[in-house]
């Protein structure tokens, strides 16, 4: 029986983040070629340093001509995404970064597997929800992401012009009875304008807005408060670290409270399926949980390149499961076509829907009017009950 009383700690980390600015770039130039194409190819990755983004991988459309024309247009779309971020400073700046482009024509012998509808490469992708939030995400996670993303949102409506793009959280919550009852410790770092802004100063401007994100009664008169811990926080960015496409899968999934598959997502199109899989992973275990099959539920897919159908399916509901895990496992070949094309398919992936996903955590996020975010919808509930 797995614990019920226990401490859980997840982080996560802004837009401004030298790794995320990276992400951010990487699903903008995807999203730029799907808004061309539905069908482009898309592998980019991106680094970052001071005054220095290099873009590079593989990219396809249709014809030569247009892949071309694209490529054109990837510095314009590197300097937008900085300048969206916030970046203005003297050693990364968006007007004046040196912007190295290496993208090229996608190999042949990817392309012939795919081509096939089969799967882009082999691997494993999980899928995990649970009923510790309302998005049916654990818990540290979900908020780690909610207060950074309300601490970007003053900052970039003017509210608090002092704070930086750059910034870090996390939460350690105890568990009590499996559920989560209170916040042990807060760690907040975020970049700042000025030298003369201390830990002290910086925790009064941000403590009001964690405190209005969190869930009223989790900090407590015991809760410990980490803000900007070594103090000064002026250089930030890629100024103040490298930054590189995919190095925050576990902030970009569950924070380390489930597996995590192979692969990073941001910069891939959706006949990747680290990416895609991933997605139809999530979407299908939180159709589960949201059906009262189970609490807790963590789905395992796999797949062999240049292959259409999953080599595996595995399903496992902690203990917490209304049904056994071997009639789940039966019953999602039922609900969902889980090929690389019927992901694809049913989740609309073929759109410029990416770019949003970059920061702030792919899963836990609401559906979107024009397809973003597809896999958090909780429309396979019925078909999961009359399957079983």
């Amino acid at each position: 029986m797995s614990r019920q009383n226990y401490i859980f700690t997840s982080e996560s980390v802004s837009e401004g983040h030298p790794d995320k600015v990276c992400d951010r770039i990487s699903d903008a130039v995807l999203d730029a070629f799907l808004s061309e194409e539905p069908n482009a190819r898309v592998a980019c990755e991106t680094f970052a340093t001071t005054n220095r983004v290099v873009v590079g991988g593989e990219v396809g459309l249709s014809s030569k001509e247009k892949t071309k024309a694209m490529l054109e247009k990837v510095e314009g779309i590197v300097r937008d995404c900085v300048r969206d971020i916030g970046y203005e400073q003297k050693k990364f700046h968006w007007e004046k970064i040196r912007v190295h482009n290496y993208l090229h024509q996608q190999s042949a012998h990817i392309a012939q597997g795919v081509d096939r509808d089969g799967a882009g490469d082999q691997g494993i992708m999980f899928g995990y929800a649970c009923q510790e939030s309302p998005a049916l995400m654990p818990a540290p996670i979900q908020y780690a992401h909610a207060i950074l993303r309300r601490l970007a949102e003053v900052r970039k409506n003017g509210t608090e012009p002092t704070l930086g793009p750059d910034a870090k959280s996390q939460l350690s919550l105890r568990y009590v009875d499996g559920k989560p009852v209170e916040v042990t410790s807060i760690v907040l770092s975020t970049q700042h304008a000025f030298k003369r802004q201390t830990s002290k100063v910086i925790r009064g401007i941000v403590e009001p807005y964690i405190r209005e994100t969190l869930p009223e009664g989790w900090i407590t008169k015991n809760t410990e408060w980490h803000v900007n811990p070594t103090g000064t926080f002026v250089i930030g960015g890629p100024d103040g670290d490298a930054g590189l496409t995919g190095r925050k899968i576990i902030v970009d999934t569950y924070g380390g409270a489930a597996p995590h598959g192979g692969g990073a997502f941001s910069g891939k199109d959706p006949t990747k399926v680290d990416r895609s899989a991933a997605y139809a992973a999530r979407y299908l275990a939180k159709n589960v949980v949201a059906a009262g099959l189970a609490e807790r539920c963590t789905i395992q897919v796999s797949y062999a390149i240049g292959v259409a159908k999953p080599l595996s399916i595995y399903v496992d509901t902690h203990g917490t499961g209304a049904i056994e895990a071997a009639a789940i496992e039966a019953a999602i070949p039922k609900v969902m076509d889980l090929t690389p094309r019927g992901i694809r398919e049913t989740l609309q992936l073929n759109r410029a829907i990416y770019q949003r996903t970059a920061a702030y955590g792919h899963f836990g996020r609401d559906p979107e009017a024009d397809g973003g975010f597809s896999w958090e919808k909780i429309d396979l509930v019925e078909a999961l009950k009359k399957a079983m």
